[in-house]
């Protein structure tokens, strides 16, 4: 028999739903993995074994009566370890936090519940939300899939590797300047970046909550488009209609997402745009030069709110935190209110051209990420190091924060590099229908 651990969510769920799998014993035996994986205590923060007993047993009985609640009813999954969790610690990857314990669930924890989603813990995380590295001194620093010497992507590292490493079937994490797709990316996943705005933010640790958003990091894209209707308690689409490409209109975006780019991803993207091509997509290059202002602005949308949430709490326990993510916090101290509203004018302005332009195509491509995963040592021995690899990584997925839209990013056959797609505000149906035919047309 397949190991459960290393199957899709979507078809651990079927299996469920046909009665070939008990999910009492699917839950045991992430559990077992998870107790016996070399890198456990380094992507989970905790586990919740009592409750996620609780849970299998509670859809073991609901699947016999023909009565399962979704789909994922009875499928483990892990959480990044800033989504509040009745009487389990709620940490953010930070010192800062130690011991923080939320009486309730949030809100998109308890609407996963709600349709039977088993959880099976917390996952580790950059500090505060704050990196895309994913490295995290403070906790601890979950490896890449395909390099243990090498960081996972940030800031949902462990939720990435939780599922890579077959630790959970799926995760849920968040993203606010890449932090779903960058490790989804560099560890071969699916990475689902939802709108603004389209799942509630009640009940998270927050980093910047203009840009915030919360998304899954699965095996599939039918596993992310399960994961979205778990976490809104809603009907997934119908992931068995796969619409063809041919004629689809893809915008390949030109400016800014190539500029010192590495070899290996250069060469994954090209070889994604001519697998769909060969599909029958049409791809046009376009020139967004607009995207170099909101870019340039990033320092003043991104820090500003992240001081002002964070300032008091960092000023009273400074040396608490990882020099390089303090200091990056601490970088909108200066930054006044009139710059502040001022760069969210601009802003607005530019995701109104964006929408402009781009309404003729069904989505924008480009490389998820510039850059493959940084050597963990490195990163440690060389500060300005660390500084210029998290923001050439962030770059690419920062520009669908910044335009305000819904984003994929898929596995491509060259190990850590993904393609982005970006697909529209308040669209995740239509991307997640589009990105089933795009998938189809990089795996086959």
């Amino acid at each position: 028999m397949t190991d459960p651990t290393r199957q899709s969510a979507a078809s651990l769920g079927r299996a469920i739903g046909a009665g070939k799998i008990d999910p009492v014993d699917l839950t045991e035996a992430f559990l077992d993995t998870i107790d016996s994986h070399p890198h456990a205590s380094r992507i989970y923060a905790r586990t919740t074994p009592d409750r996620a007993r609780a849970e299998a047993r509670a859809a073991a009985l609901r699947a016999k009566r023909g009565q399962r609640l979704s789909p994922l009813d009875g499928v483990p999954v892990s959480w990044k370890d800033l989504f509040d969790t009745a009487g389990v610690a709620t940490e953010a990857g930070s010192a800062l936090l130690s011991g923080r314990t939320p009486d309730r669930d949030a809100p998109v924890l308890a609407r996963a519940t709600a349709m039977g989603l088993v959880c099976l813990g917390k996952t580790h995380m950059s500090e505060l939300a704050f990196s895309g590295l994913g490295l995290n001194p403070v906790t601890a620093t979950p490896p890449c899939v395909n390099d243990e010497n090498a960081v996972a992507g940030g800031s949902s590292s462990g939720a990435a590797t939780s599922v890579a490493f077959g630790l959970a079937a799926a995760a849920v994490g968040s993203d606010t300047g890449g932090s779903v797709r960058i490790p989804a990316a560099w560890n071969d996943l699916v990475g689902l970046k939802t709108t603004a705005g389209r799942l509630p933010l009640s009940g998270t640790v927050p980093l910047a909550a203009r840009f915030d958003t919360i998304g899954p990091l699965c095996r599939t894209v039918e596993d992310a488009a399960l994961m979205l209707a778990a976490l809104e308690a809603g009907a997934p689409i119908d992931t068995r209609q796969c619409p063809p490409l041919k004629g689809r209109r893809f915008a390949a975006l030109q400016t800014l997402v190539h500029d010192d780019i590495r070899p290996a991803p250069a060469a994954a993207y090209a070889a994604a745009i001519d697998r769909l091509r060969d599909a029958g997509a049409v791809i046009e290059k376009i020139a967004f030069p607009e995207l170099t202002g909101p870019m340039g602005d990033s320092g003043i949308l991104y820090t500003t709110e992240a001081w002002g949430t964070w300032s008091h709490a960092i000023t009273a326990q400074p040396d608490l935190m990882f020099a390089p993510i303090r200091e990056r916090f601490e970088g909108g101290k200066q930054v006044s209110g009139a710059d502040y509203v001022a760069a969210w004018r601009r802003l607005d302005a530019v995701r109104a051209l964006w929408h402009e332009r781009t309404a003729g195509f069904d989505a924008v491509l480009c490389p998820s990420a510039p850059n493959m995963p940084p050597q963990i040592d490195k990163l440690m021995e060389q500060g300005d190091y660390y500084v210029t690899e998290n923001l050439l990584t962030l770059r690419n997925t920062r520009v669908g924060n910044l335009m305000g839209v819904c984003a994929l990013t898929l596995p491509t056959a060259t190990p850590s590099c993904g393609l982005q797609v970006l697909g529209s505000s308040m669209a995740e149906e239509r991307l997640l229908r589009l990105g089933l035919s795009i998938e189809a047309a990089l795996t086959h």
